[in-house]
């Protein structure tokens, strides 16, 4: 796919903050939407910058002001060793990570220890503004995922999918349970995510763009995107439930066996027929299911209340 115009406008940009840096900057990556060529009139520009050493958020605001940036601020966890720093250069948003040389090392092992963050998309699809070979360095590691890594990411991934009654789905279908539901749900989805691109070989990127960066992977649901849309925004809460988990039964039928999918294969298969009794009895109350405990947040085990 051809890059779009305002990619090559927003990385001239990049590369003009990135030739002010001092010497000692050993690696200036370009990364996201501009990185990878698909920019548009509301994009900003992200970069990694690596040093030898850490470097404190005033000398960071310091070089981001030597660079020609504007309106600075900072986001995220504040004295921690990665410095973040925003603002706008050339009226283009702007968002720096700044990073040691140890610190990078230490994240690109940790992707290969299981911590599979965007780090490793953000890299692997990364430009080099300004480099000591590092990127390269990095980008031929992460030009192989590893296949016990992968098996690894999908079973952590149907974690969440058993253990718990099945007719537990019914107490979020509930009218006055939207909330609950949509959370279950965006869980559900960034885990069938997680399956497909662990299937794939490929590293987990954010949620943006979606259908345009699952439309080259041969190991996928049907409609894979388009699924994900429907069951977050059909407002009936009885569809919506039943057309996410026909998509995660759909997901895990194309996964390796291993202890967390087959028991997700079980718990889902329970879980649509039940689903599709309440379709078939309209009448029918909402079962409970029990008393549970309360519900976890998305990400821990355990079901729903």
């Amino acid at each position: 796919m051809a890059e779009t115009a305002k990619t090559a406008e927003l990385r001239a940009v990049a590369q003009r903050i990135a030739d002010t840096l001092p010497a000692d900057i050993e690696e200036v990556v370009l990364t996201g939407s501009v990185s990878r060529g698909v920019a548009d009139d509301v994009s900003d520009i992200e970069m990694l910058i690596v040093g030898p050493g850490e470097r404190d958020l005033d000398e960071c605001y310091e070089l981001a002001t030597e660079a020609g940036l504007t309106e600075l601020g900072s986001w995220g966890p504040q004295g921690q060793p990665t410095k973040r720093v925003s603002g706008y250069c050339e009226n283009a948003p702007i968002e720096l990570i700044w990073w040691s040389r140890a610190q990078a090392e230490a994240a690109v092992d940790a992707i290969f220890e299981g911590q599979v963050a965007g780090t490793a998309d953000a890299l692997a699809n990364g430009v080099a503004l300004r480099t000591s070979g590092l990127l390269a360095r990095w980008q031929e590691r992460l030009s192989h995922y590893p296949d016990e890594l992968a098996a690894a990411q999908i079973e952590d991934a149907a974690l969440t999918w058993g253990g718990f009654a099945a007719a537990g789905l019914l107490t979020i279908v509930r009218p006055e349970e939207r909330f609950s539901m949509l959370e279950r749900m965006l869980d559900d989805a960034i885990r069938v995510t997680r399956i497909v691109f662990a299937l794939n070989r490929v590293w987990q990127p954010t949620t943006k763009r979606l259908a345009a960066r699952v439309e080259a992977l041969a190991i996928k649901p049907d409609r894979l995107a388009e699924r994900i849309e429907e069951a977050l925004t059909e407002p009936d809460p009885l569809r919506a439930v039943t057309l996410m988990t026909e998509l995660q039964a759909d997901t895990v039928a194309l996964a390796p066996e291993g202890p967390n999918i087959l028991r997700a294969r079980e718990w889902l298969s329970d879980a649509l027929k039940i689903l599709a009794g309440q379709v078939s009895n309209p009448a029918a109350a909402v079962r409970l299911g029990g008393e549970r405990r309360p519900e976890r947040p998305p990400g821990d085990e355990g079901g729903t209340e």
